[in-house]
């Protein structure tokens, strides 16, 4: 059973979410919440799999609350996917820096939004959407431009740790490739692939695949605006 805790301010929303959610097997709604102060204390008592956050809310916005939650060692099992009107909403971005899995815009598919409360119980990220990309490509060029260290002290330390071979799987993980495609691009075994960005997560410090997105476009191994690789596709 997937454990859902739904966060908006708006109970109009949380009510369809909700509807929709429980009519699915397999997913139990436990937890409502039209704050985000409120949003972490339930998070704290039920330890949901998944949350879907709300970014602006009154008395804690979706942004502290996913930080709090993310940074909380207690919910290391919790996953945060925000929610937007906008595609390209400068909270988002700094929710996918405070941990976040991805993001969803409102008018989701319903189809859709089940799949990725699926998605990231398996512990995926949110990242197949060209929207995720966009938008933290214009908002990592807007750091560089503004003049703002793109990356923080400890991250760069981190990838100058990086092996060569790390690198490369890194910004192949920015560029949204799976560990499949990766390792047909590096002509690696499967394991292999797996293993090197199991090792990203570790040297990283990251949660998952979403904030080792954000670290290889702030890294400037991946360069807002390149084109994206062609896709490589297995036979299975």
């Amino acid at each position: 059973m997937i454990t859902v805790e739904l966060v908006d301010d708006q109970g109009l929303v949380r009510a369809g979410f909700r509807a929709l959610l429980d009519a699915e097997d397999g997913i139990d709604v436990v937890a409502e919440a039209a704050d985000g102060e409120a949003a972490v204390r339930l998070a704290r008592r039920h330890r949901p799999q998944v949350v879907l956050m709300d970014i602006r809310m009154p008395v804690l916005d979706g942004l502290q609350a996913t930080a709090q939650i993310t940074a909380d060692p207690d919910l290391a099992g919790t996953r945060v996917v925000v929610l937007t009107t906008f595609e390209l909403d400068e909270y988002v971005f700094g929710a996918l820096r405070a941990g976040a899995s991805g993001f969803l815009l409102k008018d989701v598919e319903p189809a859709d939004l089940i799949t990725a409360v699926r998605v990231v119980a398996d512990g995926d990220a949110l990242l197949a959407p060209r929207l995720t990309r966009r938008l933290i490509e214009a908002f990592v060029a807007g750091a560089v431009a503004g003049g703002a260290p793109a990356v923080a002290g400890a991250t760069a330390s981190a990838i100058e740790s990086l092996t060569p071979r790390e690198r490369e799987v890194l910004t192949l993980v920015g560029r949204g490739l799976s560990n499949a495609e990766i390792a047909q691009a590096l002509v690696l075994s499967p394991l292999t692939a797996k293993t090197h960005v199991a090792r990203l997560f570790a040297k990283l410090e990251a949660r998952d695949r979403a904030q080792l997105v954000v670290v290889a476009y702030e890294s400037g191994l991946v360069v807002a605006h390149q084109d994206p690789p062609p896709r490589v596709h297995s036979d299975g």
